[in-house]
């Protein structure tokens, strides 16, 4: 049986170096023997970020960071290329920015059914592929009962503030213990981090790193 570590990530599903980043450390595991039990973090890129309307990625750069047209057209069909190194397909132009509070809600239902690892992979793939708003409950519930989770308990769970607490909680960690300032942000062993979707290499070292001093 392979040996198995345990990894907290802090990921936004609106974030494409999460997926990135994501592919990276599942890749090094993989390509080391190893198994990993990862446990997701909640960690919101724009809090204030709308739940409804529908920005491009494009016109958020252009907004958020100053950036010119096409510098962000540039640096999207870079991070692209990278995406489909790892085998994913970034639609960059249609994927919609969007407020993902109540989607982090149900990834922490998600987990509590043990469908934690399911719903991170679903709300990224409906974002960075398939051009999904996640600010949409409608989509939301459609998404997470795709998984597997029961349409009745996502009603339930969206149509109130359950888990709101432990989204909190999260991100409290990341910013107040961890100082992280943005994601994808790795835990491994509780000991060694990884800040950023790093080179599949470094994961691998630091994989092995976290191995040898337990």
């Amino acid at each position: 049986m392979a040996e198995m570590l345990k990894v907290d990530v802090w990921s936004d599903f609106v974030c494409p170096f999460c997926f990135l980043g994501k592919r990276r450390l599942e890749r090094a595991a993989a390509e080391e023997g190893l198994g990993i039990a990862v446990r997701w973090r909640s960690f919101e890129l724009d809090p204030s970020a709308a739940r409804s309307g529908q920005e491009s990625t494009t016109a958020m750069l252009v907004r958020k960071y100053g950036m010119s047209e096409q510098q962000a057209i540039q640096s999207q069909s870079s991070l692209a290329s990278a995406a489909a190194q790892e085998g994913i397909d970034f639609r960059w132009d249609i994927a919609k920015p969007a407020n993902t509070f109540d989607a982090h809600r149900l990834a922490h239902f998600a987990a509590d059914r043990g469908l934690g690892g399911e719903a991170e992979e679903r709300f990224m793939r409906a974002f960075m592929t398939e051009g999904e708003f996640l600010g949409n409950p409608a989509t939301l519930l459609r998404l997470a009962t795709s998984i597997g989770l029961e349409e009745a308990e996502v009603r339930r769970v969206l149509g109130s503030d359950a888990y709101a607490d432990g989204v909190r909680a999260d991100q409290a960690v990341a910013r107040a213990k961890l100082q992280i300032q943005g994601v994808p942000f790795f835990v491994i062993e509780g000991q060694l981090a990884i800040s950023g979707a790093q080179p599949c290499e470094l994961f691998r070292q630091t994989l092995r790193q976290a191995l040898l001093g337990r």
